[in-house]
């Protein structure tokens, strides 16, 4: 028990400081390459830099007045743990941008500016959401409007962020800016997927073939993966079978499917994403 308890102590610690990396990386790509060059992101963060200039108030106030109303919606639908995470993440990336303006900017080449920030920005965002928070409140609508519509939340969030990026063109920067801050957007949005999800795009396989003992043993020699028998009846035959399912990365692809088309040119292979994995010593069967 106290074991457990030691180890929930340090998961919890190890996601607090990586969302305070997070909130503070995503503050310097905001603070000292986007913001001095009028760019800026969606949600929370956009309404805020927008604010920041009609007002002349220093941003990290807004970053934290504009969440509250989401804060609390989320303490409502998402748990306490969810919101004070965030909540902490929005406090330390309010504290990082006003620290980050005392200093000048690293840029004013606004490509150089938009592709660099953007990266910086992705990285840390996507700290803080892998760690189990958020910097930004409209995600947090965004999830709960999906769960009653059929759209998904990507839809909303991007629905949402073109009324901010056209209010930032209507009363604040130029089309130009505007534009560059969309870039910046989706650059942003691929760097957190990179974060969260990792490098290596993985794939879950699943192999119908009337030899699967065969492709099984070739694919262990090959790939070193291990892989799972799912016992299956076909519909028309009647007949048992062993479907074959195995998780690989990107690269280890096309080496399945050679295999496979060797050994059982009618095999049926189906493939799908796979976002992460953990458990079952993946890593360990992915080394040899």
């Amino acid at each position: 028990m106290a074991k457990q308890k030691k180890k929930r102590l340090i998961k919890e610690i190890t996601q607090l400081v990586t969302i305070t990396i997070g909130a503070v990386i995503a503050a310097f790509g905001l603070d000292l390459f986007l913001v001095p060059n009028a760019i800026l992101d969606g949600g929370v963060i956009g309404l805020s830099i927008i604010a920041a200039e009609l007002t002349n108030i220093s941003m990290s106030i807004f970053l934290i007045l504009f969440n509250l109303p989401f804060l609390y919606i989320g303490y409502k639908r998402m748990g306490m743990k969810f919101t004070l995470r965030t909540l902490y993440g929005v406090i330390i990336l309010s504290g990082a941008t006003a620290y980050f303006h005392l200093f000048d900017q690293v840029t004013d080449d606004l490509f150089l500016a938009t592709i660099i920030g953007a990266v910086i920005l992705g990285t840390g965002v996507g700290l803080v959401i892998r760690a189990g928070g958020a910097l930004d409140g409209t995600e947090i609508i965004a999830i709960l409007v999906s769960k009653q519509r059929t759209v998904s939340v990507g839809q909303i969030v991007m629905v949402m962020n073109f009324f901010i990026f056209l209010l930032a063109a209507l009363l604040v920067f130029s089309w130009e800016t505007a534009m560059y801050s969309i870039i910046t957007y989706f650059i942003a949005f691929k760097m957190i997927d990179v974060v969260v999800e990792g490098m290596e795009e993985l794939k879950s396989v699943t192999i119908i073939s009337d030899v699967p003992e065969e492709i099984a043993e070739a694919l262990l020699k090959q790939l070193g993966r291990g892989m799972t028998y799912i016992h299956g009846q076909g519909v028309f035959s009647s007949e048992p079978k062993k479907i074959i399912y195995i998780i690989v990365s990107r690269i280890e692809l096309s080496t399945l499917r050679s295999v496979v088309d060797d050994i059982d040119s009618n095999a049926l292979v189906a493939i799908e994403n796979i976002a992460d994995v953990s458990g079952s010593n993946f890593d360990k069967i992915s080394e040899h």
